[in-house]
């Protein structure tokens, strides 16, 4: 569609209504001007692109599931009110042109060069890898140019990387398949981008999570075909209300924590001659724990039977919102949180032990609900630093956010919303 044409769509009374669809109410003009500017930044970049379209692709929270996914478990996630948008079209060639306003970013990428960096890091190596994953899956990909912008918050557990990935594989699925591609295929994409051009051991959940949309459950015991059931909850409905506190980025390096998560609950499966833990049962490794700990260690023993024990909080916790049992659903986030902390050890390193922003966090909102006798939290997303997730009724989200602003930082308390759409082209939507 034209430029002019589409900024006269983004006025028409359609896209209000999925604007209100994708960021409240009192989301609506703020989006509909944030992608006019959009469009005009990438007119004035690419002037020679007339035919454009608008893609749109969320962040993600997760609810609980907490590292179960790279061990084929069960996981409640949801997409979010913040995305990474972009303007793009294809220009046939063999080139790809990325513009990121938010990052201040602007690169090339051959086609016909998509090895990855020595270093395997930043947007270039990511992008070049979600290219190669297309070709790696068998299909097809061409040049297009693309003017992005995000507000999904950078390193805080809301997946702003995976965000992008999933943006991407809307713009390649929708340029050089006609959408034919499922997300369950842009998840796996964006895994073999982050394993293999990023050297990260990430599991699927960020990339189903923000591909999908909606308040999500997965269980990704057939990785290949993860189980994706939409779960019918809005947190609105019960006058609660989801915020995300950034307690700030870790000064080390946390690739080697990250990643010993699944390599220590797969040591655990690997004395029972299989691969992960989905495949193994809890009272096997109870059954047969002095072999397990003298073969695993003792933390891969306690990060074990965390799997193990969030697969059920999972089901009890999906089975509570679906029969209306609200304080059953947050006793077991509690829960979750309580086993992070304390069996998986998420919370903070052991390298760094004096810097623990998330336990910090987590205290003082455990002292906070307690005065208050209602609410729910737990660490948010990979842990170790970074973010914490806290759900409470609306009369006290103010309050909290501003107690939690006072001693984790001014703006580190985010109140967000499930929104309904996943990785998207807003034109199809529109056009439904």
């Amino acid at each position: 569609m034209k430029i002019t044409d589409t900024l006269k769509l983004l006025e028409s009374d359609k896209s209000r209504k999925l604007m209100a669809a994708l960021y409240g109410e009192n989301g609506i003009d703020e989006n509909i001007e944030r992608y006019q500017n959009l469009l005009l930044s990438f007119e004035k970049k690419f002037p020679e692109d007339d035919e454009v379209l608008l893609f749109s692709a969320p962040g993600r929270t997760e609810i609980s599931g907490n590292h179960t996914d790279h061990n084929h478990g069960k996981v409640l996630a949801g997409s979010i009110n913040l995305d990474c948008v972009g303007a793009a079209a294809k220009n046939n060639s063999r080139i790809v042109n990325i513009v990121s306003e938010t990052y201040n970013q602007n690169f090339t990428i051959d086609l016909d060069d998509l090895s990855p960096s020595d270093i395997k890091s930043g947007t270039i190596d990511l992008t070049k890898g979600i290219l190669k994953g297309f070709l790696e899956e068998g299909y097809e990909i061409g040049g297009f140019d693309a003017y992005i912008t995000t507000n999904v918050i950078s390193a805080a557990g809301v997946s702003s990387s995976a965000s992008y990935e999933m943006l991407l594989c809307s713009m390649i699925n929708t340029f050089f398949h006609e959408g034919r591609l499922d997300v369950v295929k842009y998840a796996h994409i964006g895994k073999f981008a982050e394993n293999v051009y990023w050297n990260k051991s990430s599991g699927l959940l960020d990339q189903m999570a923000c591909a999908v949309g909606g308040l999500i459950a997965i269980d990704f015991k057939n990785p290949a075909a993860p189980s994706v059931e939409k779960i019918e909850f809005d947190f609105a409905s019960r006058d609660h209300s989801l915020i995300i506190v950034n307690t700030g980025k870790g000064h080390a390096d946390l690739s080697e924590e990250y990643s010993s998560v699944p390599a220590e609950m797969k040591k655990v499966a690997e004395f029972f001659g299989k691969e992960v833990c989905a495949e193994i049962t809890e009272e096997q490794v109870i059954e047969n724990l002095s072999e397990v700990r003298a073969f695993a260690g003792d933390r891969s023993v306690l990060r074990a039977l965390h799997f193990f024990e969030e697969n059920q909080r999972v089901d009890k916790e999906i089975a509570a919102l679906k029969e209306g049992r609200f304080e059953d659903f947050l006793q077991n986030i509690t829960a979750s949180g309580n086993s992070s902390w304390k069996w998986l050890q998420n919370c903070f390193t052991n390298t760094s032990y004096q810097e623990q922003g998330i336990t910090i966090a987590l205290a003082l909102t455990e002292l906070y609900l307690a005065e208050k006798h209602a609410g729910a939290c737990r660490v948010h997303g990979g842990g170790f630093a970074g973010v914490i997730m806290t759900l409470l009724p609306n009369d006290l989200a103010e309050d909290y956010c501003a107690y939690m602003e006072k001693a984790m930082g001014e703006g580190s308390a985010y109140r967000m919303s499930i929104r309904p759409y996943g990785a998207i082209c807003f034109h199809e939507i529109i056009a439904q």
